[in-house]
């Protein structure tokens, strides 16, 4: 066994970790590693503070290392620090799934938690098809998702998903599942302040697949409110609510995948709220501990709650979970972090900077290279021409550039993503835009 100094190298070189979403010979050519976070910013491994324009990954909603939702940690592990969910359960996954649907949308009054917005995704999912199993409807196991979709890494998430290359590496997925239309059109709704005039009728996509599949086969249609991980797009005016009514209409359940715009990211605490749609189930995860600690859930309606209860009392009603589901540290944390929201008052702090962010972000429009920018909330979509030939280059390029600025931005394909946390400032909106137009002014190709 090798020991002493020879091993801390190897340990320390980098090379051990395969690391998810990366590129990772180039990231272990080129190391950025953050060793420390407080508020707005990073601290880098060479000692710069990094503005975070991403809220970590739009997640950490209330700025880093929040004192109360650190407190809470480590109180709670010098306490509890885990008990099983199977046939036992803790005091604080059921306050805080109380807590939790008192901010849900009217009528979403039962929570199941799982470890990530994956498995949010695939237990909603799981709930959908069972539901119409314990109805009598067992035809119904046709799920629908949406192109350019993101739904997490699971493979029922990569299945109703739409990213190309989140799927095809990985088999033929789940059967039985179709996808809509994506909304995003360069061509009608390039620069859009906020929801999209155009694109509505693209929700009537959904009367087609079910002439071709039969009604009577679909369990449930699946979309981001806002799509976030395929470069934001917006959902046009009168779209969500199209897809609410054609549900209605033939007994289907609509899912939406709220794990990015949960917890005040549109300046409500739900988009469902911000956008007066109710889903039957949502999903959310991110921003339920402020990035933390990692959990997700599912929220129901009453009425799936109740079609489970039925049989035996000591029958187990749903054979599904996770040896995490509710655990102490992420209970403890997520209980703070609703008390951060609220006695911040952050939701309406989002809300009220919304206005200045779509200033701010469609300043863009005319810098070089720039084709689109679209905004909802706190989120904002930056999309950028391809270097010919060169598909994501011209938007890793400004990433790089960024980041040797003391900026921190996301992005996926040619597009810039950016979330950042609720307590940023009219001053740090300034930095983070000014950042991304000198790099495309002045070095990023």
């Amino acid at each position: 066994m090798e020991t002493g100094t020879a091993a801390t190298a190897r340990r320390n070189d980098l090379e051990a970790l395969w690391m998810p979403f990366t590129a990772n010979r180039h990231f272990k050519a080129n190391p950025r590693l953050l060793t420390d976070a407080a508020g707005m910013y990073f601290t880098s491994h060479d000692g710069r503070r990094i503005l975070d324009g991403i809220a970590g990954l739009w997640c950490v909603n209330a700025g880093h290392t929040h004192p109360k939702i650190a407190a809470a940690i480590a109180a709670q592990a010098r306490t509890l620090d885990y008990a099983p969910p199977f046939q036992m359960g803790h005091p604080l996954a059921f306050e805080y799934a109380a807590r939790l649907t008192e901010i849900l949308p009217d009528g979403l009054d039962h929570v199941f938690f799982a470890n990530s917005g994956s498995e949010a995704v695939d237990t909603a999912l799981k709930i959908a098809l069972a539901y119409h199993q314990v109805r009598g409807e067992g035809r119904r196991t046709r799920l629908i998702g949406r192109e350019r979709g993101y739904h997490g890494v699971g493979f029922g998430g990569i299945s109703v998903g739409g990213i190309a290359n989140n799927r095809k590496a990985f088999g033929l997925g789940l059967p039985g599942v179709d996808h809509l239309p994506h909304t995003h059109d360069l061509a009608h709704n390039a620069f859009s302040r906020g929801q999209p005039a155009w694109g509505a009728h693209l929700a009537d996509e959904l009367e087609r697949l079910l002439a071709l599949h039969g009604a009577e086969t679909i369990a449930a249609v699946i979309v981001e409110p806002v799509a976030g991980s395929t470069g934001v797009l917006i959902p046009p005016k009168g779209y969500l609510e199209r897809l609410r009514a054609l549900c209605d209409q033939h007994g289907i359940l609509l899912i939406f995948d709220e794990v990015i715009t949960g917890f005040g990211r549109l300046g409500a605490a739900f988009a469902a709220e911000y956008f007066g749609v109710r889903p039957d189930l949502l999903t959310c995860a991110k921003g339920m501990t402020n990035g933390a600690v990692p959990m997700g859930g599912v929220a129901v309606r009453r009425e799936i709650y109740d079609a489970f209860m039925q049989g035996p009392e000591i029958a187990i009603e749903l054979f599904h979970g996770y040896t995490y589901s509710g655990h102490p540290l992420a209970a403890a944390a997520a209980l703070a972090t609703l008390d951060v929201y609220r006695d911040e008052g952050l939701f309406e702090r989002a809300a009220a900077l919304a206005p200045y962010w779509q200033e701010a972000v469609h300043s863009l429009n005319g810098v070089p290279h720039v084709i689109d920018v679209r905004n909802l909330g706190l989120v904002a979509g930056i999309e950028l021409a391809p270097i010919p030939g060169q598909p994501t280059r011209r938007a890793f390029d400004v990433f790089l550039a960024c980041y040797e600025q003391g900026v921190l931005i996301r992005t996926t394909g040619d597009i810039i993503a950016l979330s950042p946390p609720l307590i940023i400032d009219k001053p740090e909106i300034d930095r983070l835009i000014d950042t991304i137009a000198s790099a495309l002014k002045g070095g990023a190709r």
